[in-house]
């Protein structure tokens, strides 16, 4: 079907340009009347796409789009003219196109979510199938609110755990930085000291020299080697049986392990109580919840427990068999699909984890700073302590 692009303007003598996919330039015509522009023209542009390339946009402004559309809706403004508004007022410049595009792919006579659907890498199959539900039962302006709530709590979790990071991140970082200038810098000034003293050196001050001598002649090959173990980490963690042994891993990880599972349970629950209070089926619920919860060990679960539900069986059986999920979520989900009230009930589970969270990320802050604080004493004051323990050693010569 031939492309053509137009410019035209609306009835605030806004200029509007797109590109749509018809058969003659009479029928583009016909369809910008429709939505009561004013043409000024028309142009073949065969070469023109409307695909928009792979993108990726910040949860962030997710979120803000979705709620500027509900509220746009609700206040009765045509979907069309709502997303010609937002294209205009979006900052993102990869958003701003696509939801141009989006917008002149509902005007060719494309439903909203088929239209979304174009841009996986920007709007997720939770996304999409929510705003399909929202289409299909005349409550789109509910769901994208829904969606905003939803993405406003997933990108407050995904804060709460960076923030909880950062500073032992920077801290650790400076430990490494001070370590490397003591010892490729200070430790071989030192050096030449002693040579230049004589005598014989401190068992501590000898090992710290030896230390700093191989780190002086292998950094290079050092970094080459730390580089390559990245890469070949990176390469095996995107293989399916090497992300599921790394998610495995990191359950398993003290500490940090609770923090993990606590985390992918949080979103379990917050994804499948969105979607089917949106009205998406379980089955299909189920589909997107076993990719959305960040953990190939609980999307095999989610997997292997939609296969049940097929089968007649109740969501919680196959998932307290796994022994990955809790037995009050297991209980709970029981509970509500017994009552009729699961969708409530994986929220109450959503709210749980998202409080369980919170207190593990300020518990593993308050235990960090000490391991952190006792890793620079040890590190940094050896060094220190080694270098200055022949000067010791001298004075007290000289003062006898």
């Amino acid at each position: 079907m031939p492309t053509y692009s137009y410019t035209a303007k609306d009835r605030t003598g806004r200029t509007v340009n797109g590109i749509v996919d018809v058969a003659s330039e009479a029928e583009v015509a016909e369809l910008l009347h429709k939505q009561e522009l004013i043409v000024l023209s028309i142009e073949s542009a065969k070469k023109v796409s409307t695909k928009v390339k792979a993108v990726r946009v910040k949860l962030d402004d997710l979120v803000i789009f979705s709620r500027q559309l509900a509220t746009m809706i609700d206040a009765g403004i045509p979907l069309v003219q709502c997303l010609g508004i937002l294209s205009e007022q979006i900052e993102n410049a990869s958003l701003k196109r696509i939801v141009a595009n989006v917008q002149q792919d509902i005007i060719g006579g494309i439903s909203f979510c088929d239209a979304l659907a174009k841009h996986p890498t920007v709007f997720s199959d939770l996304f999409i199938n929510m705003v399909k539900a929202g289409e299909a039962s005349g409550t789109l302006q509910d769901v994208l609110d829904r969606l905003a709530t939803y993405l406003e709590k997933n990108a407050a979790l995904n804060r709460k755990i960076r923030s909880s990071l950062v500073y032992p991140a920077v801290v650790v970082s400076i430990a490494i930085l001070i370590t490397a200038v003591l010892l490729l810098k200070v430790v071989p000034t030192f050096k030449s000291i002693f040579d230049t003293l004589g005598g014989k050196l401190p068992t501590p001050t000898l090992i710290l020299i030896a230390v700093s001598e191989f780190f002086r002649k292998s950094f290079l090959g050092i970094i080459i080697g730390l580089a390559v173990v990245a890469v070949v980490f990176k390469k095996y963690i995107s293989t399916p049986k090497g992300r599921y042994k790394f998610d495995k891993f990191k359950l398993r990880v003290p500490v940090l392990g609770n923090l993990f599972r606590k985390v992918a349970l949080a979103k379990f629950s917050r994804t499948f109580s969105t979607l089917i209070r949106s009205g998406v089926t379980v089955m299909n619920a189920l589909d997107i919840v076993a990719t959305t919860a960040g953990n190939k060990v609980i999307e095999e679960v989610v997997i292997a427990a939609r296969s049940s539900v097929r089968e007649g069986e109740p969501i919680h059986r196959p998932l307290s068999a796994s022994g990955v999920f809790p037995s009050m979520v297991c209980r709970m989900i029981s509970v509500g699909e017994q009552t009729g009230q699961l969708e409530k009930m994986l929220a109450k589970i959503a709210d749980f984890y998202d409080d369980q969270v919170d207190a593990a990320v300020t518990g593993l802050t308050s235990m960090i700073e000490p391991l952190v604080i006792v890793f620079l004493g040890v590190v940094v004051g050896g060094i220190v302590v080694a270098l200055f323990l022949p000067i010791f050693k001298i004075t007290e010569l000289l003062t006898k």
